[in-house]
């Protein structure tokens, strides 16, 4: 069997985590295209049921609709991979799961989806909002296969989540 790379820095998850629960902070998770990794990985750091309070995968469009409320006319003018119904499933698991933090994450990690020469497979979405205020809203294209594509949208967001974290100290 072969072992998989591991892509994902967990000292990045690990200072999120400290500084979570430092803060006395929840989190929770709206995924679509990483169906549930982000989640699972945060998961993983020690402590997490101090801060994690879960996630919602919403991959079909369908559930992202009769779920998390995004309005069906966002699907068809921006797609289901876009800014728009990134932050509208954002905004719907704010509804669902009581917590302090919510960020929600589209993208496009293998061909099949709404690609374009402007949105290309490895495009990423995040938004992150606590109460109302914004703290992430990024679109990020990363290289690779859908796991690398994963690994490295994680990474990404465990680190801009520890700038904002760390960024309240002050």
């Amino acid at each position: 069997m072969k072992s998989m790379k591991k892509y994902i820095d967990d000292a990045d998850l690990k200072r999120c985590g400290k500084l979570l629960i430092q803060h006395q902070l929840t989190i929770a998770f709206a995924e679509s295209a990483t169906a549930g990794r982000i989640s699972a990985e945060f998961a993983m750091v020690p402590d997490a049921g101090k801060f994690l309070k879960g996630g919602i995968v919403c991959y079909d469009a369908d559930l992202k609709c009769s779920l998390l409320k995004v309005p069906k006319k966002q699907l068809k003018e921006f797609t289901p991979e876009s800014e728009t119904v990134t932050r509208s499933i954002t905004q719907g698991i704010q509804k669902l799961i009581p917590a302090d933090i919510h960020i929600g994450c589209t993208g496009l990690t293998a061909p099949g989806g709404s690609e374009t020469p402007w949105k290309p497979v490895g495009t990423m979405f995040l938004h992150g909002i606590q109460g109302q205020q914004q703290i992430l809203d990024e679109r990020i294209v990363f290289q690779g296969n859908p796991d690398e594509i994963i690994s490295q949208t994680i990474t990404f967001l465990a680190r801009q989540l520890h700038q904002y974290l760390k960024a309240k100290n002050k």
